[in-house]
């Protein structure tokens, strides 16, 4: 990884890792359909304010930071995507959910595991649905909604191997069949219509 030059306009494609896959297996696999913007490097927290020479400079540090440089692996790029909304709204979209601050965890003895329901919710803007992206599902099951395709940019192709992916407005979790060792994955959530996301991490102390 490295910087660009920031005084001028630099456009600096390559294809991620995923990208030289599908090329690999001919033009039929390798369709580029959509694009996305994304400001994974950029520190908001560095808007001043209170600069002495007004507000003209409010953003004076942001614009001057320096860009990073296309990077190919598509798991570490792209995070903090673009979203076009309307005019009139004035703060982003929010997902919560009850379980997203201590976690799901199934505990050693079977008889003390019950279901746990995952109904996010959004706020300041509405999602119609929502897309639930477990990372390994040998931690525990997931029903509820409709299965999809895992995105390719969430996961790695090891990762993406033993994930499961479902659609709806609600998903439920069971500790499955047990664990050979106890471990933990992430659950991650996007919101269907605003592309906002959060995550919810699921332990598994059930070992057979």
């Amino acid at each position: 990884m490295g910087f660009l030059n920031n005084t001028t306009v630099t456009v600096d494609a390559i294809l991620t890792k995923k990208g030289r896959e599908l090329l690999a297996q001919g033009t039929e696999a390798f369709n580029i359909t959509k694009f996305a913007l994304a400001d994974d490097e950029v520190d908001y927290g560095l808007w001043d304010v209170t600069h002495p020479n007004g507000s003209d400079f409010y953003g004076a540090v942001i614009e001057n930071m320096p860009l990073l440089e296309a990077i190919p692996d598509e798991n570490h790029v792209m995070r903090y995507k673009l979203v076009s909304l309307q005019r009139n709204i004035q703060r982003m979209a929010v997902i919560s959910v009850a379980q997203e601050s201590t976690g799901i965890t199934f505990g050693a003895l079977q008889s003390s595991h019950s279901e746990h329901t995952i109904r996010p919710e959004t706020s300041n803007i509405e999602d119609s649905t929502y897309t639930f992206i477990l990372h390994d599902q040998s931690v525990c099951s997931m029903t509820g909604g409709d299965a999809v395709g895992t995105p390719n940019f969430s996961l790695n192709a090891d990762e993406a191997a033993n994930s499961l992916t479902r659609r709806g407005t609600e998903v439920r979790i069971t500790a499955g069949t047990g664990v050979d060792t106890a471990k933990s994955t992430q659950l991650v959530i996007v919101g269907d219509d605003t592309g906002a996301t959060t995550s919810v991490t699921i332990t598994n102390n059930y070992v057979v």
